[in-house]
């Protein structure tokens, strides 16, 4: 449609093509969010949604040049999010307290893929190399739509601290997972004829990728502290990509290796004010690689009549989509209850993990990209279909879990306990006793302050811009002279 809009109005400049398109998938993307916020759905799903009404089986606003162009933003994407859940590896914080959670998120994650795992290949016949990766992605979650909730709610308790803990884990498990198939998927024919070495010899490769990015995490420790704080997102998004060029370089996987220097840098430094400045950073680029992954989603060949390993891809993804929920809700049920956790957290925690996006998306385009072919296609084509399934229900599901567990309630005298006498032992009537409840919440609510984020994003821009500044009275000086 674009193409034809440019040849009227003579635009024949690469250059302005890219920028229109870019521009496009911004401006589009971010007002599809003011819709989804409406209906209460996280900013994903308008993400997703735009690039497929955007893409060649809608209405074709960009051209598959720029589609094909931007291949390398599902590479900075998942790097940004790998270097992100590094800092939910502080040792301290695994240390106190912290195995229950790892069992409860080992349990959910492993269990969910070993049943998508049975399902796509000694049920659906799938190939092996496609069943294990497809099985592998089944471990991540999106916990976007989950905090959105807890946040709208005001959910607080064991329960919710329980949840946050497992979502911030749940990712790591699915980027180990998916390094550990890849390697497998790769080492193994179709032919079921397995070489030792070729098994071996990526975990080799994969063990050298985290000393590596454990090396760049300290390098940027020294960067970062022990010289000048300026240019903070510089030097860190340097050392992130340049990390990424080496691993891609030598054709390995920089998932762990980001990961490795998110958590060596959080461990040396402690300083969690680089990731919240990264998290600012970061929305431009995640917006446009979810658009992207939408430009790329195959509608036709989901609904088509042609079959893939004789069955339609519908057919896969349902399965899939049934089997991912069942999987998340017996493992963090299993898990629970090995971990002796409380009945709210055994019976209601696997629902508020149903939702996935980010992290699956970014892995099933590397994914596809290995496998190649319509075997890669049909990776990335039921796994976007299922994750915009998922942050539909997800968040309905999450309420639900928070409201059975007693996490929140609508209820005042359900959200605050006051004695139902005074100090002289005088029996309160229902005005006092309102009037204590309103008094007790109102000592509850944090007080005014900066948002951590927005505070590590302010001391970036200011900086950013005494670094200017500085720059412009150099230049100013050295002309007058």
């Amino acid at each position: 449609m674009l193409n034809d809009l440019y040849a009227k109005l003579n635009i024949s400049s690469p250059v302005a093509v890219i920028i229109i398109s870019i521009s496009l998938m911004l401006m589009i993307g971010f007002l599809m969010t003011r819709l989804t916020k409406i209906l209460k759905l996280p900013d994903v799903t308008a993400y997703i949604i735009t690039g497929i009404l955007m893409g060649p089986f809608c209405l074709n606003l960009i051209p598959k040049s720029i589609i094909e162009g931007t291949s390398f933003l599902p590479d900075i994407a998942l790097a940004l999010i790998a270097f992100s859940t590094g800092e939910f590896f502080r040792f301290e914080t695994l240390k106190n307290g912290g195995v229950r959670v790892i069992i409860i998120t080992l349990f959910e994650s492993l269990l969910a893929s070993m049943l998508v795992f049975i399902a796509a290949y000694y049920i659906l016949k799938l190939p092996l190399s496609f069943s294990i990766i497809l099985a592998a992605l089944a471990a991540a979650t999106a916990p976007a739509s989950t905090m959105m909730t807890i946040r709208q709610t005001g959910a607080k308790g064991k329960f919710v601290d329980t949840l946050l803990q497992v979502v911030a884990l749940d990712d790591i498990v699915g980027l180990i997972a998916y390094s550990i198939a890849i390697s497998i998927a790769l080492s193994t024919s179709e032919d079921k004829s397995y070489d030792i070495v070729k098994i071996i010899l990526p975990f080799a490769y994969n063990i050298i990728s985290i000393f590596l990015g454990a090396v760049f995490g300290y390098i940027m420790k020294v960067f970062l502290t022990n010289h000048s704080t300026d240019n903070r997102l510089i030097v860190s998004l340097a050392m992130i990509l340049a990390f990424c060029g080496i691993c891609a370089a030598f054709n390995l996987s920089p998932l762990l290796g980001c990961m490795a220097m998110g958590t060596m840098y959080i461990n040396a430094t402690d300083d969690a004010r680089l990731f919240r400045q990264l998290g600012y950073f970061s929305p431009p680029i995640l917006l446009l690689f979810f658009v992207r992954s939408g430009l790329s989603f195959n509608l036709s060949s989901l609904v088509s009549e042609h079959n893939f390993m004789n069955f339609p891809l519908i057919t896969i993804g349902i399965v899939y989509f049934v089997v991912r929920i069942i999987g998340k809700y017996l493992g963090s049920f299993t898990g629970s209850a090995v971990t002796k956790s409380d009945k709210e957290i055994r019976n209601y925690l696997g629902l508020a993990l149903i939702p996935q996006a980010g992290v699956a998306i970014g892995l099933s385009e590397l994914g596809a990209r290995t496998l190649g072919g319509d075997m890669g296609n049909a990776l990335q084509t039921i796994i976007l279909a299922s994750s915009v399934l998922y942050e539909l229900i997800g968040p309905a599901c999450g309420k639900l879990s928070l409201y059975l567990s007693h996490s929140y309630s609508d209820k005042l005298e359900e959200m605050t306990e006051v004695p139902a006498v005074d100090e002289n032992g005088t029996p309160l009537t229902d005005a006092e006793m309102l009037i204590r409840r309103i008094k007790q919440i109102q000592n509850e609510l944090p007080k005014h302050q900066i948002n951590e984020n927005e505070k590590a994003f302010t001391e970036a821009a200011e900086e950013q811009y005494n670094n200017m500044s500085n720059f412009y009275r150099f230049n100013r000086r050295k002309y007058r002279r």
